[in-house]
């Protein structure tokens, strides 16, 4: 048992679900931690959806009533990093990033020679043509914004190549390091530090260069899930402060 939270950062990807099919027992757990009074913020890296919809998956599949406010995406991130400049944006994938860039007042455009920033992401309708737009706005001195870099992410089938494999087709025809907007990196902090500032937290997630490696740079607790990405705690870096087979074990481990 660990101190109770007051508030819990929870991934979505390899937690709550897999693709259309729910980790067992995560809406119970999400519902136990509802009553503890316990605030749940779900952040995510998958940038293909907006929070709305990442919300309406949420409870489609879990039955926990998330709202639109209680989801943060990488797509968020990455506006919070370019909207002060409002510059003109291409999309390579990250389609859940389009409604917050137009929300902040930043043009996205589908010329490339018009885009001052490139915002990638996973793009479930990859094609050479939206690669070669991306690379060609890159070469000619668009900032590479990426949501993420995850390389994978988990189905009920296995893992299935994420954002970050589509970044590094980019980075590799263009030689431009990506700046990166997602867990564990600074724009995602500053979005949950303004949200948190005060709080007791505890993070859930099932990747340790994101989840974990974010709550360890915030000072917060860590748990790790093993029904998502890691399979095994051994040799974990960084390590987290606890691991449990799934969510549907943290009621357990808050006392609830």
């Amino acid at each position: 048992m660990i101190e109770r939270p007051e508030a819990i950062v929870c991934d979505l990807d390899g937690v709550l679900y897999r693709g259309e099919v729910e980790v067992p027992g995560a809406g119970d757990a999400l519902s136990a931690l509802r009553r503890a009074d316990i605030e749940v913020v779900f952040v995510t890296n998958n940038a293909s959806k907006t929070s709305a919809e990442a919300a309406a998956k949420i409870q489609r599949l879990t039955g926990f009533a998330a709202e639109t406010g209680d989801v943060v995406t990488s797509a968020q991130a990455a506006v919070h990093l370019i909207e002060d400049e409002a510059p003109p944006t291409l999309l390579f994938g990250a389609p859940g990033a389009r409604e917050p860039l137009e929300e902040a007042g930043v043009p996205v455009v589908e010329e490339w020679r018009a885009a001052e920033v490139v915002v990638a992401g996973l793009d479930p309708a990859l094609s050479y043509e939206s690669l070669t737009k991306a690379v060609m706005a890159v070469n000619g001195g668009a900032r590479l914004v990426a949501t993420n870099t995850d390389v994978t992410y988990p189905t009920p089938e296995g893992l299935w190549p994420g954002a970050g494999a589509l970044v590094a087709a980019v980075e590799a025809a263009t030689g431009v390091t990506p700046e990166v907007a997602g867990k564990p990196h600074g724009p995602m902090r500053a979005l949950l530090q303004q949200r948190l500032a005060g709080k007791r937290v505890a993070v859930i997630g099932d990747r340790l260069e994101t989840d974990i490696a974010l709550g360890a740079a915030e000072g917060w607790t860590t748990i790790l899930v093993l029904s998502g990405v890691t399979s095994s705690p051994d040799g974990a870096d960084p390590k987290p402060d606890h691991v449990v087979a799934s969510i549907a074990d943290v009621p357990g481990l808050l006392g609830l």
